[in-house]
C-alpha cells in the first residue's frame, strides 16, 4: 500500500495527527493531504508543505491510508461521496470518529475493504495519546503494522476487540479528565499546605508524569511502586489510608463504571 496519507477533516484532531506525524519525522509533509471546507485555517500546515485541499476525492486518490476525522453526523455524507474514490485494493480506511462502528462504515461504503477504528485522546496534540485500535478483519498484517506505526508516532497504540471501544473511550479518553481532576485536587492540597499555585502545579503534574513513566518503562505493578514509598508509621501510608477511608479507589471505579453505563445507554 502507498504510505501517503489523506486526512479527511482538518479540525483539531485531524490537524493534531498531521502535525504529530510531521514533528516525529514519520511522514514528509508532501506525503500528507488534509481537507477542510475552509482551508484558510490550515495555512500553517500548507506552509510546512502539506497538501491542503477542500476536495476529499482528490486527496483520497493520492493516498493509501485514509484517516476519517469528521463529526459523527458527517460520516454518512462524507463516506457516501467517497464511495467511488475508495479502492479496497489500495486503500485502508481509518476512522477516529467516536461512536461509528466498522459495520456502519462498510455499509455506507458499500464494498468490502480494510476498515480500522482508532480511539485516541486529547494528548495526541503533544504526541502522547493512548490510542486503541480495532480492525474489521479485512486488513492485512502489513496494513495493520503500518497503522500501528502511525499511531505510535502520536503516543502509544494497542489493538483491542471492537466491542471494547466504548470501554476504551471511558478508560483512555474520559480518563484524561479523571487524571486532570486528581492533579487539580493535588494542587489544591499543595496550596493548603503552603505552596503557591504555580509551584504546586509543577510538583503535582511532574509527579504524576513520573509515576506513569515508572509503570510504562519498568512494567511494574502500581502496588510495587507504592510499597517503595510507604514506611511503617510513615506519612505516605497515613495519607493513603485516609484517602481509602474516604472512598478514594471506590469513587474512581464507580466513576468509570458510571461513564461506561452512560455510553451504553446512549
Amino acid at each position: 500500500m502507498s504510505k501517503k496519507i489523506a486526512i479527511i477533516g482538518g479540525g483539531n484532531l485531524g490537524t493534531a495527527i498531521a502535525e504529530g506525524l510531521i514533528n516525529s519525522g514519520f511522514s514528509l509533509p508532501a506525503d500528507i493531504s488534509i481537507t477542510k471546507r475552509n482551508i484558510k485555517t490550515l495555512a500553517h500546515l500548507q506552509l510546512k508543505g502539506v497538501q491542503v485541499s477542500d476536495n476529499n476525492e482528490q486527496a483520497v486518490s493520492q493516498a493509501g491510508l485514509v484517516i476519517l476525522a469528521v463529526k459523527p453526523y458527517q460520516v454518512e455524507d462524507v463516506l457516501g461521496k467517497l464511495k467511488e474514490a475508495l479502492d479496497p485494493a489500495s486503500h485502508v480506511l481509518v476512522s477516529v470518529v467516536t461512536g461509528i462502528t466498522i459495520t456502519q462504515m462498510q455499509q455506507v461504503v458499500g464494498k468490502k475493504m480494510a476498515v480500522i477504528r482508532a480511539m485516541p485522546n486529547t494528548a495526541i496534540a503533544i504526541q502522547q495519546s493512548m490510542t486503541c485500535l480495532a480492525s474489521s478483519g479485512d486488513a492485512s498484517k502489513e496494513q495493520m503494522t503500518f497503522i500501528e506505526e502511525v499511531f505510535n508516532q502520536l503516543g502509544r497504540a494497542v489493538w483491542i476487540d471492537e466491542k471494547l471501544m466504548d470501554a476504551a473511550t471511558v478508560l483512555g479518553a474520559c480518563g484524561t479528565a479523571y487524571a486532570m481532576r486528581y492533579i487539580r485536587a493535588n494542587i489544591q492540597g499543595g496550596i493548603e499546605i503552603g505552596f503557591d499555585a504555580a509551584t504546586a502545579t509543577l510538583i503535582a503534574a511532574q509527579t504524576v508524569l513520573g509515576a506513569a513513566e515508572l509503570l510504562l518503562k519498568k512494567g511494574s505493578h502500581p502496588e510495587q511502586e507504592i510499597d517503595k514509598v510507604t514506611t511503617p508509621r510513615g506519612c505516605t501510608i497515613a495519607g493513603l489510608n485516609e484517602m481509602e477511608h474516604q472512598g478514594f479507589s471506590s469513587s474512581l471505579i464507580k466513576g468509570i463504571v458510571a461513564s461506561y453505563d452512560r455510553i451504553a445507554k446512549d
